[in-house]
């Protein structure tokens, strides 16, 4: 499994509760510019329209050494490919409990590109303070261990 893109601040912003893998549907040039380490995920989240998931705002530039006339939309709504039953489950948590799907993380299992997300409450100001404290904390304990 080769780890192609990370969402850095999903865990900073987010608390993350329940994580779920999808399948993305790209075309031919999308595949080989994501799997030549082209992809970002900064920004970008998990919408929902009628009964599908789509992931909106990830960036994936065009494959360098494509034909000209087969460009892509740098930033187009990506569908993501999930069992019904996991897209009503998810959209219920959407809609009703007010929660967001956010993109953790871009890989690869075989030859298919997947995508972790998350469903995530957002942290107000002083959770982030907190989750700051904690980390400058095991820091701390762990250069006083080394040394």
């Amino acid at each position: 499994m080769k780890v192609l893109a990370i969402n850095k601040r999903a865990s900073f912003d987010y608390e993350l509760m329940d994580r779920y893998e999808a399948g993305l549907a790209l075309t031919g040039n999308e595949v080989k510019s994501v799997k030549t380490g082209h992809v970002s995920l900064k920004g970008a989240f998990v919408t929902v329209k009628g009964n599908e998931l789509y992931l909106t705002n990830s960036l994936i530039p065009p494959y360098a050494h494509a034909h000209k006339d087969t460009h892509h939309e740098d930033t187009r709504a990506r569908k993501l490919l999930l069992k019904r039953s996991e897209i009503r489950s998810l959209i219920g948590k959407s809609r009703v409990l007010g929660l967001t799907l956010v993109p953790i993380r871009l890989y690869t299992r075989k030859q298919l590109i997947k995508l972790e997300f998350a469903v995530g409450k957002g942290k107000k100001s002083y959770d982030k303070r907190e989750t700051i404290k904690r980390r400058e904390a095991g820091r701390d304990i762990g250069r006083a261990m080394r040394s």
